[in-house]
């Protein structure tokens, strides 16, 4: 299968946005809702880094578009339509290909978008690399950004924290949950995002700040607090836990480590005025996302990750960083 047969058999029946004119051309065209802008984000994953060569070809796909959508729910925006990028080793035949495939369609319906284009190219004497660029638009007059949070803001989190971290361990043999469905749940978490769409949206005008935990809790709380120059105070008794992970940290405290800095979780992280707490608990109830609160904002410019008794925990390996 050539690049031409890879568009016109595999890619065109996803491209049904008009504006990716059915992937016929170099570029597509979008038109935005009038009172709206265009938001925009862009992944990439690595095979062995950011998905393992075994990984199914499907779920490899739907993690490539979840990781974006998270992106945009970060910044309150509503998914449009999609470029995607693919490097493709010598492994890689129409069996895989058409996988891959079935894997974008499954969640391009599920949320909404559509394919607008992209490209394709080999490398054979490299490991398999993808690439992936989200449209969406949000309303003028609002936004949500990393830099906006105020001291006095309470910090939450949607969701539970660690559970991809804790799943790629168990995925690895690393790790080996004492319940099988335990075991089941963490690896799903690693393999599947669930990107807080409704929630991001819900947020805009409540929310002072937000981000998608990718890198790790405590590295990502940094993020949020270098661009909003002010200190984030979490307790890590109040980060919420699955059954599965709370499992697993009763049986190896030093489990905790890997909680608060593994990445891949793709909750949100948002500060707001304390004043907004029930309107916040309203929009999460509707968007059917549990939130909860974990620290709050004050002034300086650091985070510090608090125990049961007050003390200040180090967590050394505090999240993902890549090296060029």
């Amino acid at each position: 299968m050539d690049e031409f047969d890879l568009i016109e058999r595999l890619m065109a029946p996803l491209a049904d946005h008009p504006g990716a004119q059915g992937l016929k051309d170099d570029g597509a065209v979008l038109e935005v809702s009038p009172g709206h802008r265009l938001a925009m984000t862009k992944d990439m994953m690595a095979e062995d880094v950011h998905f393992l060569a075994a990984d199914s070809p499907d779920l490899i796909a739907r993690k490539l578009l979840r990781t974006n959508l998270s992106d945009l729910a970060a910044m309150g925006a509503r998914p449009i339509g999609y470029l995607v990028g693919m490097a493709l080793d010598a492994g890689r035949d129409e069996a895989w290909l058409a996988g891959f495939v079935d894997g974008l369609r499954q969640d391009q319906s599920s949320y909404g978008i559509s394919l607008l284009g992209g490209d394709t190219i080999a490398n054979p004497q490299g490991r398999l690399t993808l690439s992936l660029t989200l449209f969406g638009e949000c309303p003028e007059g609002t936004t949500l950004a990393r830099s906006g949070a105020n001291v006095g803001d309470l910090i939450a989190v949607s969701g539970t924290i660690g559970d991809a971290a804790l799943g790629l361990q168990v995925i690895r043999g690393e790790l080996v949950p004492f319940n099988a469905s335990h075991a089941e749940a963490l690896a799903c978490r690693y393999r599947l995002p669930q990107p807080r769409l409704d929630l991001g949206q819900g947020l805009l005008g409540l929310a002072h700040a937000a981000l998608d935990i990718s890198d790790g809790l405590i590295a990502d709380a940094k993020h949020l607090a270098d661009a909003s120059s002010l200190a984030l105070i979490l307790e890590a008794s109040r980060v919420p836990l699955s059954a599965a992970a709370s499992d697993l940290l009763d049986k190896n405290e030093s489990l905790l480590a890997t909680v608060l800095s593994g990445g891949d979780d793709y909750e949100l992280l948002f500060s707001f005025d304390p004043a907004n707490e029930r309107q916040v608990r309203a929009v999460a109830r509707r968007a059917g996302v549990d939130i909860t609160i974990i620290g709050h904002c004050e002034a300086g410019r650091s985070v510090r990750v608090s125990g049961r008794d007050g003390e200040t925990i180090s967590v050394l390996d505090a999240g993902w960083r890549y090296i060029t």
